[in-house]
């Protein structure tokens, strides 16, 4: 009866642990960094005020100095919810083992990146050779990983096609660059030169593109797979639940650049793996 009575409680206190392990009582949550921190928390903002609603929890959003912090994070269970670029999840997922892509915009199905430059005689990647270039942040998939991927693919390495290649670290620092004529061209995700083009924050007079990569799936909402089952289907059924038709969460979706939100699996990133092994950032 003692035995039994003692595995019992053991038991009940391996459940308790689990279950402790599993459970968040504040949801946090986090970006990685491929924009100025202010404008991360001002998107965020709205989009966390509906998930505290929708889960019935308070949810905190934690910033972050750089990509790798989030990947961080999350294998360590100090994140619990992370938006991530492609690359950055398919890090995520090699570190963990267990991470799970709930979500993604419709538009990251099939998404691009964008070349500009400020030199009207810039039409083509060619016309670049032995000039200046800029690509986001080194762990960016749509500001470096498949923009150098698609460049490689037309037989041009970076460090040896362009005099100088810089990393700017953020995409509308990319933009701002190549205004200010730091660099003669650089790279950025489609998404992002769209809303700085519509909130007029680049002068398309001077900046233009003059090149767009083929599509690859890209940014993804990721949950920590330690994460209490339910609330990760909670989560998964409040991105999913954002209707555009309805005018508050149409600000929402605006802010995230989005139609709306898509289921999305661990497969869709196979290529940016293929792509991130080809470019020796994977070991």
């Amino acid at each position: 009866m003692l035995k039994r009575t003692l595995a019992l409680a053991a038991g009940i206190a391996l459940s308790v642990s689990a279950l402790a392990a599993q459970a968040a009582d504040v949801l946090k949550v986090s970006a990685i960094p491929d924009e100025a921190p202010t404008e991360l928390q001002r998107k965020f903002k709205p989009l966390g005020a509906y998930l505290e609603k929708e889960l019935g929890m308070p949810v905190q959003f934690v910033p972050v100095s750089d990509y790798a912090a989030v990947v961080e994070g999350i294998a360590a269970d100090r994140v619990d919810l992370a938006w991530l670029g492609g690359f950055t999840f398919v890090q995520t997922r090699l570190k963990t083992g267990n991470a799970i892509p709930l979500v993604q915009r419709e538009q990251d199905e099939k998404f691009t990146s964008k070349f500009i430059s400020a030199d009207a005689n810039v039409k083509s990647l060619q016309d670049l050779k032995g000039k200046t270039f800029a690509f986001g942040s080194v762990s960016s998939t749509s500001g470096s990983l498949m923009p150098r991927y698609f460049m490689q693919k037309d037989g041009i390495v970076p460090e040896q096609f362009f005099s100088r290649v810089a990393f700017s670290g953020a995409h509308d620092a990319t933009v701002a660059w190549v205004q200010a004529g730091k660099v003669d061209a650089g790279v950025l995700n489609a998404s992002v030169w769209d809303k700085l083009v519509a909130a007029g924050k680049v002068d398309t007079a001077k900046v233009h593109v003059f090149a767009t990569t083929p599509t690859y799936y890209d940014y993804n909402w990721t949950v920590r797979g330690t994460l209490d089952p339910a609330l990760t289907a909670k989560i998964k059924a409040a991105f999913l639940a954002l209707d555009p038709a309805n005018p508050e969460h149409k600000a929402i979706l605006d802010l995230q650049a989005a139609s709306r939100f898509i289921e999305t699996q661990p497969e869709n990133y196979a290529g940016i793996e293929e792509a991130a092994r080809a470019a020796g950032l994977l070991k």
